[in-house]
Order: structure tokens, then C-alpha cells, then sequence
């Protein structure tokens, strides 16, 4: 295959030891770009499946440290690189007339989702790109544990010293303080009032939200500065804050999308392992819809040649639960992200593995990523016309061929009630 880059991941490790880790998107943590290290499997150190008992074997003897004593930036442990496999040996002794038996299978180490405090002292974020609808988003969390495969977030987990991989979606950082830092900001004189993107990178309504409640405790900032956000999840937890949407919806200061990849339930379970079911996001946009909260469907990614078929079944799913508009977006790989999807079609739909990654070069001109603004979240080419063509039929068959609506800052006030659409000074709505 033309432009195809072997994965290293793959070429190292036999076959036989890919098992896949239940409710994780990813296998392993491999070292990251910022990182000097690489941790690589020793397979001269094993004789064959018996003896080779998981990453964490290579431990060594117990008065040596192996991949487990490596510190990386800031004392962080790890890269794990390929631990966190199996527990090791499996601290079973053979007695006598047990050689007959087989030899039971090594325990896994079960992964928490560890919660990291957030150091960052501002909470909206800013950017330039011009193939994106804001210029604003806030991000209550760092990683995210929905543990999606195709997540493009996961190299942003580098810059933080953490590994695309498994860290992404077991270390995630928490912004406790966010709520304080954004009344700071919106407060500000320097704030311009403009849409918020909720949010920008990973999930403002991930499993951990559940129990933080971080995001509702944000969005109930932004209601009270009347401050329009426009919420992206794939998460049937937003219809929770269903209360608060309601009233950013009386000043047309809000709009939900829901994004969906796929509706086979099979693929789901191991593609998005702990995110909501396809069939808890249509039931999301149905109430949210129903409810008068303008709320619209987000096919992506689309992963071609494994879900772009699924088109217009999507479409037709989410028009009939309420939704008012539909986009889309093909699968991008940027950075480390190939290699982690490339192990994750290898582990999960190995048959499937030339075809989508072929169908991916033929949309980014040979190569798995392209950068390039304005490409990067269609592709080029025959494949991405085919794509186009297919979805802006089914779009418009079934009333989605619309953007999301445009939301208003005309109610936006300071704390106190004063609107800065009366003219006065913005001081003076201060309290």
C-alpha cells in the first residue's frame, strides 16, 4: 500500500499476546512525541506464551526495577509503554501433579480512572483555525473517559507528559476551580460576549461528570451571565442539565449536538467502550427536541470503509428523534493517533484493517493525516466526493441540510441583571 507506515506497535508484539482491554479504547501507552524514551517488548526474553507473562514481566528479578521504575517528566511513572497488560506472573506454584494441568491464565490489572487536579488558572480558550464554527470553547477536563479509539484529542494527553494511550482515558485532569476562573473571566471588562463552544476537545459530559457534576456547576455560570454555549457530547448525561438549558433557551443562548458514529451496537461497545449508546443519544436529542432546546446530530467521525454506510440510517435515526440540522466530519489521525487506531483495527477488525486505512490515504493525498485547514475534516478526492454527495442527499431527504442555529449575545449581562444591550457602561452592572 502506497504511503503506508508499518506500525511498530504491531511489528514488536506477536499476535498472540493482543488480547483486547475491556471498557478502554486503547491497548497500551506508548511513549509520546515529547518523550525520549521508548520502551519496547524484549522478545528474546521469552521462550514461547508460558513464559512470556505480560508486559509487567519484564520487571526482571525482584531486587531490579524494569519499565515500572522509569520516571517520566514531572516524577510521572511511566510512560507505561506496555504495561499495565497483565499483572505479571500470575502468582500461581505448581504442585505436585500439576504438570498436567494448564497453567491458568495471567489476572489482568483492573484500571481506575484516576483524577487528576487541574493547575490551569484560566478556563475559555481561544483559537484561530478557520475551519472551525467558534473561536472560544471551555474544557472542564483533560483526557477523557469514554476511551473513543478515533479520539483526535488524544495527543493533546502529550503535552502534559501522559501517553496518547491508555492515559488519555485513565488520568484525566480535573478543573475544580473552573467555575471560580470562568465568573473571573466573564466578569472581566476585556470579556466580549460570544459564543462558548462546550467544549472544544473532550467531553464536558464524560463518566466522571456523573459524580463532579464540574460541567452543570459551569453551565449554571454561564446562565447567569445569560452567556450563549453551544454544547458538542456524545453523552446522554446532558439532558440532566435539561433544566438549565431551558433557561439559556429563553434568550437563544443555547444549542445541543449529539454526535454519532455508529448504530451497530457491537462496534460501539469496543469503538466508544464507555460512552452512551447510540440508541441513549437519539433518545437525548428526542427529549432535548421535544422540549424546545434546538438541538442537531453530528455524524462523526465517519470512518471509511467501517462506517460510512451508515450514513444515511444515521440521519434518518436522528430526524426522526427531533433533530434540526446534521454535519459531519471524516476520521483524522494526527500524530501518535495512527499508530493507536492502527492497533485498534489490528486487535478489533483485522479483516477491515487495509481497507480503511487505504480508503483514508485516498482521502488525505497518500498519507493517514493531512493537516492542511480546510481538508483536514472532509478528506479530498474521489472517496471524499462519494462522502459529500451521500450525505448532503440524505441530509436534505430528511430536512437536516442546515447549519446549527445562530445563537445570540444581545441578553448577556453582568451579575446584578443589568444587560449590556441597555447601553450602559459595563461597570455598571457590577454588584
Amino acid at each position: 500500500m502506497e504511503g503506508f507506515r508499518p506500525n511498530r506497535l504491531l511489528e514488536l508484539e506477536p499476535a498472540a499476546f493482543r488480547p483486547a482491554r475491556k471498557g478502554r479504547g486503547a491497548r497500551t501507552n506508548p511513549t509520546g512525541r515529547f518523550e525520549k524514551a521508548r520502551i519496547e517488548p524484549d522478545l528474546d526474553f521469552s521462550e514461547g506464551p508460558d513464559s512470556f507473562g505480560g508486559p509487567d514481566s519484564f520487571d526482571g528479578p525482584d531486587d531490579s526495577e524494569g519499565p515500572d521504575g522509569f520516571e517520566g517528566p514531572d516524577g510521572f511513572e511511566g510512560p507505561d509503554g506496555f504495561e499495565d497488560f497483565f499483572d505479571g506472573s500470575d502468582g500461581s506454584s505448581r504442585e505436585d501433579g500439576d504438570e498436567g494441568r494448564p497453567r491458568p491464565e495471567p489476572a489482568r490489572r483492573k484500571l481506575q480512572t484516576e483524577a487528576i487536579p487541574d493547575p490551569s488558572r484560566t478556563a475559555i480558550t481561544f483559537n484561530r483555525s478557520p475551519d472551525i464554527p467558534f473561536d472560544a470553547s471551555f474544557n472542564p477536563y483533560r483526557g477523557c473517559e469514554h476511551g473513543c479509539a478515533y479520539c483526535y484529542a488524544r495527543p493533546t494527553h502529550e503535552f502534559l507528559g501522559y501517553s496518547a494511550g491508555l492515559d488519555f482515558e485513565t488520568k484525566i485532569l480535573v478543573k475544580y476551580h473552573a467555575p471560580t476562573l470562568l465568573r473571573r473571566e466573564l466578569s472581566a471588562p476585556r470579556w466580549k460576549p460570544q459564543v462558548v463552544a462546550l467544549s472544544g476537545v473532550t467531553d464536558a459530559y464524560q463518566p466522571l461528570e456523573r459524580r463532579l457534576q464540574l460541567t452543570r456547576r459551569c453551565i449554571e455560570v454561564f446562565e447567569e451571565f445569560r452567556n450563549p454555549i453551544a454544547i458538542i457530547t456524545k453523552s446522554a448525561l446532558v439532558v440532566r442539565d435539561l433544566d438549565l438549558l431551558l433557561k439559556l433557551a429563553d434568550h437563544q443562548a443555547i444549542s445541543v449536538t449529539l454526535s454519532v458514529t455508529t448504530l451497530n451496537v457491537d462496534l460501539q461497545r469496543v469503538l466508544e467502550p464507555r460512552a452512551s449508546s447510540a440508541l441513549e443519544r437519539l433518545r437525548a436529542i428526542e427529549t432535548l427536541s421535544a422540549a424546545g432546546i434546538p438541538t442537531g446530530v453530528m455524524v462523526a467521525p465517519i470512518l471509511p470503509g467501517l462506517t460510512d454506510s451508515e450514513m444515511p440510517a444515521i440521519l434518518e435515526a436522528a430526524a426522526n428523534a427531533g433533530a434540526s440540522w446534521a454535519g459531519y466530519i471524516v476520521l483524522r489521525l494526527p500524530h501518535g493517533l495512527r499508530d493507536l487506531f492502527d492497533d485498534w483495527l489490528a486487535t478489533h477488525r483485522p479483516l477491515r484493517r487495509k481497507k480503511v486505512l487505504g480508503r483514508l490515504e485516498s482521502l488525505r493525498g497518500g498519507r493517514l493525516n493531512d493537516p492542511r485547514f480546510g481538508t483536514r475534516m472532509r478528506g479530498e478526492g474521489l472517496f471524499a466526493r462519494q462522502i459529500a454527495d451521500l450525505f448532503g442527499l440524505w441530509a436534505r431527504k430528511q430536512d437536516l441540510a442546515r447549519g446549527a442555529p445562530t445563537l445570540s449575545t444581545a441578553s448577556f449581562r453582568r451579575p446584578g441583571g443589568v444587560q449590556l444591550a441597555l447601553g450602559l457602561d459595563r461597570e455598571s452592572g457590577r454588584t
